[in-house]
Parts: C-alpha cells; structure tokens; sequence
C-alpha cells in the first residue's frame, strides 16, 4: 500500500541543507502540508524557512533550533511540530556529521541521536498523532555502513549501526503495537559537503586509504541532491518496514536484504594451514 503524502506533515532533522532541506522540499512539491526543519544551525535554518516559503508558500515551514544529542531539545522539536501543525506523520531522522577527528561527538550525533529519534518517534509522538493509519520514520545510513570503511571507521561504525537499528524496530512486533514503519536510505556518495577534509580523519595517514576501490562505493562521482530526494520520497511512499535501501549513481533505489546467517555454517574457522 502506498503511503499518500498529501496533508502529511514532517519532521527532518539536519533539514536546514543537504540531504533534510533537498528532501523536505521534494516532500513539499508531492503533497506534504507542512514540515518542521530541526538544526542547530539557527542561521541555515531560517534561511531554509525562507526557501520554502518563497517556493510554497507561507505556513508551511516552521523552524527549530534542535541539537539531536540533546534529548529534551529534540523532544521539543517533536512538541512545537504537534503544537504548529496539530499531527506528525514522518520523521527524517536526518542529522549527521562526517568528523572521525571528533568521533565522541560523531557517535553522538549520528547514532545516539538516531537512537533518540527513534524511541521519541515510535513510542510516543508518531505513535499517537499521526493522522492515518500508519506513520513513516526514514532513517539516513550511507553506503559506507555496508562494508569497511578504512578512512572513516567510525563514521561508517556508526551507520553499520543505523542500518541495525533500523533492521531491530523496523519489525512486526514494533510496527502492530505503534503503526511506526521504519526504514533506512544507504545514499552513496553526494553532492553534499558531509566531508571536509583530511582535518576530518582520526589521524593525517588515514588519508591513504582514499581512494576508497570503486568496486566498494560504485563510483567517486557525487550524484545530484535532487536526484536522491526524489529516491527518499520514494522510500518513504513505498519501502517496507524494517527495509535498506541504497540509493547511489543517480540510479533507481534498490533493496539491500543481509543474507540469513546459515548460509555461513560452512565457512569453519580452520586451524593453522
């Protein structure tokens, strides 16, 4: 059954650019009512507010300062949403940071706070003010949780655990008790500016591990924002619960399923030669 977004309203956090702001406009144009942009970057913030007013009109945007590793500011931004547009129906737990050089705050941010939008969502403000019969929370992984990442362990840690989290409540037993479908994007590499620069790895040799081999991230070349919003919306309308998908080289999304742990019996742990 497809998920209709017309009267819906979002929650995106990280929505004041990249992947949110891309993202919640393309929910815009496809129906959605309205949308609360939650950043911590009040300035980007107000400015998406005005991008999106002056492409949809007034009322539709509403802005709030949020820092995802901070439970009760995000719990705010849950409660001005529901207390502005009455419902909340999606949230695009969004917010990241490609920063191993910081990689406490990095885990904070890109898995506590996942973890944080999550429980808020399903258990309490998705749960019991979405307006259908079921809400959708889409949670951004990378490509980068889907194998092993030499030059930013600990960014692709903390996706490999986005994707796991997705995969633990995004399963029946969660979904009968809150009508909370949960589902993940893996969006290879993108016209974001997510990575700075060699200041951003853990230590300066960790450069040498770019370029990361094509055959692991499909291409070097970023695909277009506006291209993977489009593949978002698509997710959110379409994905089953619990599912991965990838969206990378301005492809269609595809599913990416983990194989059953059986199929593995057979490869033994040998002793010596």
């Amino acid at each position: 059954m497809v998920f209709v977004l017309s009267g819906k309203i979002a929650l995106v956090t990280g929505g004041a650019s990249g992947i949110g702001l891309s993202s919640a406009k393309e929910l815009l144009r496809q129906g959605l009512e309205g949308v609360t942009i939650a950043d911590i970057n009040e300035t980007a913030g107000r400015k998406a507010v005005e991008e999106i007013e002056n492409e949809f009109g007034t009322k539709k945007a509403l802005f709030i300062r949020t820092d995802v590793t901070k439970k009760e500011e995000f719990e705010n931004a849950f409660k001005k949403t529901v207390e502005h547009f009455e419902y909340i129906d999606i949230l695009l737990n969004n917010a990241g940071i490609m920063n191993d050089a910081i990689w406490e705050k990095e885990i904070d941010i890109n898995l506590k706070g996942e973890v944080t939008g999550v429980l808020l969502g399903l258990e309490n403000y998705l749960k019991n003010h979405k307006q259908g019969r079921e809400a959708v929370i889409l949670n951004t992984s990378s490509i980068a949780g889907l194998f092993g990442q030499p030059l930013v362990p600990v960014y692709a840690a903390t996706k490999f655990g986005v994707v796991g989290l997705t995969k633990c409540w995004g399963t029946p037993f969660h979904y009968e008790r809150s009508s909370v479908r949960v589902v993940a994007v893996c969006p290879g590499i993108t016209d974001t500016t997510i990575f700075q620069d060699k200041n951003s790895l853990i230590l300066p040799e960790y450069e040498q591990g770019w370029p990361v081999p094509v055959d692991q991230i499909g291409s070097t070349q970023g695909q277009k924002l506006d291209h993977l919003s489009k593949e978002i919306v698509r997710i959110i309308k379409l994905a089953g619960n619990g599912s991965i998908y990838v969206v990378e080289n301005g492809e269609p999304a595809y599913e990416f399923m983990l194989p059953e742990r059986e199929a593995f019996k057979g490869n033994l742990l040998k002793d010596g030669n």
